[in-house]
């Protein structure tokens, strides 16, 4: 089977092209442009990593202009590649329109025109946005997203439903919580904070700390994708979240971390961010239902694990 992986250098991307290649015989082609929303070596080090598997192939392509899928043909399409960050898309809005909206909807073409068998894109708990009533349901009325960004992915849901209504295009979408672990985005909490701490950086607070986070192991994410990939049950369109369901206070995740590194924690309390929303907490019955999903790996087990791999850098 052949399964093309948009945004393979990225965070995510890369485990799930990893555990493709290292526990399956699929051919994948994993496809990204590079970009340089954080550091690119980092990304050059994930395709490095990958591209020792000789059913790996990896092509520098852009999704909003990339006719790969036309070429290549994949039985199955994992579509990862993103603009992320909720802060930058408040200054950068009309960036998540072109890539995350544009370039998803160039990716729908192609899989409408080569009769893709299934398409699994993330969409994120941002979606969610200032909604009161926790834990969030995949079922919950979606109206208040609070960023461009939130905005860029609850489009996408909908446009992946109408291409489904129209075209019969099987459709997963995953809303992704909070995702943490090696190899972990440079610009998010977990692998910000952590190493600050064993730094002795400055951590800035926003707000007073009671914001909470439903934070997810790369590895339980990854289980989730697959499971959406394999989709046993036949789904035709649906969303899911994709959580730990185990939602912590943003001063006791900061303690969490002080008491894995063995250091305290340098903290200032700053005003609250534009775009931010208080709370995530994710009802993952739905995904346990249909795609087998069950996070195993707790927030303490998963920051040890991530000490120890920023140890090892």
């Amino acid at each position: 089977m052949r399964i093309l992986v948009t945004g393979c250098a990225g965070f995510i991307g890369s485990h799930v092209c990893e555990r493709l290649l290292t526990t399956t015989h699929h051919e994948v082609m994993g496809i990204d442009n590079l970009n340089a929303y954080y550091d690119v070596e980092i990304k050059k080090r994930n395709i490095k990593l990958l591209e020792k598997y000789d059913n790996f192939t990896f092509r520098k392509e852009d999704i909003c202009f990339t006719t790969i899928v036309d070429v290549w043909r994949p039985d199955k399409i994992c579509h990862l590649a993103s603009m992320a960050g909720v802060r930058w898309s408040i200054e950068h809005p009309e960036e998540y329109v072109r890539v995350n909206i544009g370039g998803f909807i160039n990716i729908l073409e192609g899989a409408r025109r080569v009769g893709v068998k299934n398409v699994v894109y993330a969409s994120s708990s941002s979606v969610y946005g200032l909604n009161e009533m926790l834990p969030f349901r995949e079922d919950d009325l979606i109206e208040t997203c609070n960023s461009p960004y939130a905005c860029s992915k609850r489009a996408m849901e909908i446009f992946a439903s109408t291409y489904n209504r129209l075209y019969g295009i099987p459709l997963i979408g995953l809303r992704f919580f909070t995702v943490y672990g090696p190899r972990g985005r440079p610009d998010m909490a977990p692998y910000k904070f952590m190493k600050a701490v064993m730094n002795g950086d400055m951590i800035q607070v926003y707000g007073s700390g009671s914001s909470s986070r439903d934070y997810t192991y790369i590895s339980d994410i990854v289980d989730g994708i697959l499971g959406a990939l394999e989709n046993k049950k036949g789904i035709s369109c649906e969303v899911y979240n994709l959580g730990n369901s185990s939602p912590i206070k943003l001063m006791d995740f900061i303690g969490k971390i002080e008491g894995v590194v063995g250091k305290r924690a340098n903290y200032e309390h700053i005003e609250d961010q534009l775009g931010d929303v208080p709370h995530t907490f994710a009802d993952v019955s739905k995904a346990g239902r249909d795609l087998d999903y069950k996070p195993k790996v707790s927030l303490d087990e998963g920051l040890k694990h991530l000490y120890d791999y920023l140890s090892s850098e």
